[in-house]
């Protein structure tokens, strides 16, 4: 009986979903968060005591974001430490636009990414001369000068207070609820990942993959080494852009604390956890990173009647369990959570005949 995949055709291998199996459990697991997950939240809320609903909006957002590092650091080969500072470009991008040039919120969000864009490729000048540690230090230098941007060019950002924000509507129809704002965050979210996934079929996102692997082989190979790299940080930037304006109108408030380097640290682990290379790595390690701080508040709030200087020390705790959690990635599943995912998948495919 023959078992496995057996393609014939160049395109078959290339389909995002190989088999109709496949496609039924992906439209299976749209539709659940589509149609149940929003009516199942708000009882799931009170079983693990936070909102599931504005975890999943915040796990929406940070997964656009953490698909443009993966792009540029996983599928590129090109480290950057400024992520959190281009983020915040775009969030002050969008509410400046929106709650101060009258612009309408379609036309913003977008706006954001592009003028994020247009600073990544700036500072991803460097690129061309720098690799490795020189250009994560170089990435560090912009998000400390963007940082330094944002806090003291008052007159346009409000300064260390920065300014509220208010919730957008498209096309008259307010997006004044979790609820609402979650299927925009979710179609945009499939959008970038759906993207991100073809992008790397095409001819573009090979010669990334190229010059992350073998930079000289692909520059001898007729490679522009350059163009791909000022492209990928387009490109990444905005994405984290675009999910810097989503967070600018769901936290009602941009201020330039919210987008330090702290942020910037978060999104490598994100996509280290995950799994550098891999679509799926911006989503399993998005989903880890926001889920564990209330994981971790869960024993924290039962050991309070024991302990009550407990939250004190939590904040602390925090980071240190972060720094665990990367260190231990890094030593025993470098390839990250969805390298682990591909391992059980293929074990139980051809289950129990896997030899």
């Amino acid at each position: 009986m023959p078992t496995g995949l057996f393609h014939t055709r160049y395109e078959d291998d290339e389909k995002i979903f190989h088999t109709l199996w496949v496609r039924i459990w992906m439209w299976s697991f749209v539709l659940f968060l589509f149609l149940v997950f929003p009516f199942v939240a708000s009882p799931l809320s009170g079983f693990f005591g936070f909102s599931v609903q504005h975890m999943a909006n915040m796990i929406g957002i940070f997964i656009i974001g953490a698909h443009g590092l993966n792009l540029l650091t996983g599928f590129t080969g090109q480290i950057s430490l400024g992520h959190g500072a281009f983020m915040g470009v775009g969030a002050f991008t969008s509410a400046i636009l929106f709650m101060k040039a009258g612009w309408p919120f379609w036309l913003s969000l977008p706006a954001a990414g592009f003028v994020s864009a247009g600073v990544g490729m700036i500072f991803g000048v460097p690129s061309l001369r720098l690799r490795g540690l020189y250009l994560a230090i170089a990435t560090m230098a912009a998000q400390f000068i963007i940082d330094y941007a944002m806090r003291n060019w008052t007159s346009l950002t409000g300064g260390s207070a920065g300014f509220n924000v208010d919730r957008p509507s498209i096309f008259g129809f307010a997006l004044d609820t979790d609820l609402r704002y979650y299927y925009l965050i979710l179609v945009l979210a499939i959008v970038s990942t759906l993207f991100l996934k073809n992008l790397l079929r095409t001819k573009t996102g090979r010669a990334m993959v190229a010059i992350r692997d073998r930079y000289l082989s692909a520059e001898i190979m007729g490679v522009n080494l350059f163009k791909y790299r000022l492209l990928a940080f387009g490109i990444s930037s905005f994405y984290v852009g675009v999910a810097g304006g989503l967070f600018a109108h769901y936290n009602l408030v941009v201020s330039d604390e919210h987008f330090t380097m702290w942020l910037s640290i978060q999104y490598l682990a994100m996509v280290i956890i995950g799994g550098l290379g891999h679509v799926l790595g911006g989503i399993f390690g998005t989903i880890f990173m926001v889920l564990l701080p209330e994981l971790l508040r869960i024993p924290t709030e039962i050991l309070s009647n024991i302990y009550p200087n407990i939250f004190a020390i939590f904040g602390t705790l925090r980071e240190l369990v972060f720094g665990l959690v990367i260190i231990l990635f890094l030593i025993f599943e470098p390839d990250g959570l969805a390298a682990r995912w591909h391992t059980i998948r293929a074990y139980w495919k051809l289950w129990p005949f896997s030899y």
